[in-house]
């Protein structure tokens, strides 16, 4: 975990793969215009689990209220302070995106993720792909926690409870028949989550629900914010992808929402 400057910049230096200077100011240009970008509340509350050089950063502009820049902007920004080309600069934003996630709690990350655009909230988890698994199917259930838990940042209790919360409230959503077709793409201890929320459907059709009412019923599960609950939601999908393929979560979402597709992992 990158918990003190030193830390933070050695994350970026690795990541982006440049110098220990570089990394600095990839990490000022990045955090100064991330200051601007989010309200004042939340540019105190993130600057408050940084280490102390870099909290004036983020929290500089506190009182100027949020400028409404898209990704591209944000990437022009950082280029302009920091002086490279834009792909670099949108390399670098990825680097302390990374960082950031290492050394700030999951409830604020997922804060700062529910006020950026979106591609600019896939970058801040463009690392959630795991080194050495992404191209292989979970070999269990505890190995599907277990990519759950290093996703999101909790426990195995934790993870499992997510999993549990996000299997359930998704076969709720889905056609009795589709769900069977999930379980048998699933190890076996995870059925159970997806038996109750079949269970507990009015039919065996697929059940309408809104995005909105979907995320507070997993919040509600959890114990946690909508924000988090929707960082969790990705981090499941992300490794149903893993386990079942893309193509076959495509088939599984097709019967949600077009609003569903924003928690969605990318084909790679």
């Amino acid at each position: 975990m990158a918990t003190d400057y030193a830390g933070f910049i050695a994350t970026v230096e690795r990541e982006a793969d440049v110098p220990h200077d570089q990394a600095e100011r990839a990490v000022t240009a990045t955090l100064e215009t991330l200051g601007e970008r989010i309200s004042g509340g939340e540019a105190h509350d993130l600057a408050g689990q940084l280490p102390p050089e870099l909290q004036r950063l983020v929290d500089r502009h506190a009182g100027d209220g949020p400028r409404p820049l898209s990704a591209g902007e944000f990437f022009q920004h950082v280029q302009s302070r920091e002086r490279v080309p834009i792909m670099e600069a949108r390399d670098h934003v990825r680097a302390v995106f990374v960082a950031l996630r290492q050394t700030v709690d999951p409830e604020e990350i997922a804060d700062l993720a529910s006020e950026l655009p979106r591609e600019l909230e896939l970058l801040l988890f463009d690392d959630l792909p795991l080194e050495g698994v992404a191209d292989s199917s979970p070999s269990s259930a505890q190995d599907f926690v277990a990519r759950v838990g290093r996703r999101t940042a909790l426990d195995e209790v934790g993870a499992r409870r997510v999993t549990d919360a996000v299997l359930e409230l998704l076969a709720f959503r889905l056609s009795a028949g589709e769900t069977d077709d999930l379980e048998q793409r699933l190890p076996p201890e995870l059925r159970a989550p997806l038996e109750r929320g079949k269970a507990g459907k009015p039919s065996p059709s697929a059940h309408w629900l809104p995005l909105k009412q979907w995320l507070i019923a997993i919040a509600e599960r959890e114990g946690v914010s909508r924000a988090e609950a929707r960082l969790h939601v990705r981090a499941v999908f992300e490794t149903l992808s893993e386990a079942i393929g893309d193509d076959e979560l495509e088939d599984v979402t097709a019967q949600l929402p077009a609003e569903f597709r924003a928690l969605l992992p990318r084909r790679r």
